[in-house]
């Protein structure tokens, strides 16, 4: 039996336990998007060496190129910015159709980030199709499974004499990329969401909790 001192001294110290945790927690998330970061734009990295590239002329060593080379980057897109909202978006989205729209396989892949995130930028919210890329859960077998996606098509598609939906799945915590699943139309119920909750719980990787689905909602 565990003597009521002992029970003392271990009830404070999980108390104390459960206080550090929220930030042990955020420690580690920062730390492992940090690390992410540097594997993917880090000076050792293909995005590193092209930013250490652009740095090369205005500083000497790797690391310090490389600083110089994403001060230059970010430079860059605030001045991006700065002519965005001057008015030479359009202007811009043209040459674009011009150029890089006419490469088959990088027109659909820039149609469907293009579009994802016209939906996340609320400025934008007229010029984007949000009616056509809705939130919805898919349940694998019907009551299996619940997995939080895109639907960018209500129309459905008939395989096998069985309608399907097209539904984009996010991944976590990055819900620009992710995969395209057809799956039958009465597995998918709408989410009754917007595209910026589901991608706050995605972007926090289940901490932040989708809102309860009611047993009453009907099939898509």
């Amino acid at each position: 039996m565990i003597k009521p001192g002992l029970k003392t001294l271990a009830t404070t110290w999980l108390a104390g336990l459960l206080a550090l945790l929220p930030l042990a927690l955020t420690l580690f998330l920062i730390g492992w998007l940090v690390g992410t970061l540097n594997r993917f734009v880090g000076p050792g990295s293909l995005i590193g060496r092209v930013f250490a590239a652009l740095g090369a002329p205005f500083a000497a060593g790797p690391a310090v190129s490389w600083l110089a080379g994403t001060l230059v980057i970010v430079i860059g897109i605030f001045l991006l910015g700065v002519a965005v909202r001057s008015g030479l978006k359009k202007p811009m989205a043209r040459l674009v159709d011009l150029t890089l729209r006419r490469i088959p396989l990088f027109n659909s892949l820039y149609n469907l980030a293009d579009r994802f995130v016209g939906l996340l930028d609320k400025s934008q919210t007229k010029e984007a199709d949000i009616g056509a890329m809705s939130p919805v859960w898919c349940f694998f077998g019907g009551d299996g499974v619940a997995v939080l996606g895109l639907l960018p098509n209500p129309q459905p598609v008939d395989l096998n004499g069985r309608d399907y939906l097209a539904v984009l799945v996010p991944t976590a915590p990055i819900p620009i990329g992710g995969g395209l699943l057809y799956v039958p139309s009465d597995w998918v119920k709408p989410a009754q969401i917007g595209v910026d909750r589901l991608t706050s719980i995605y972007v926090s990787m289940g901490i932040t909790p989708p809102p309860p689905l009611r047993n009453n909602l009907q099939s898509t």
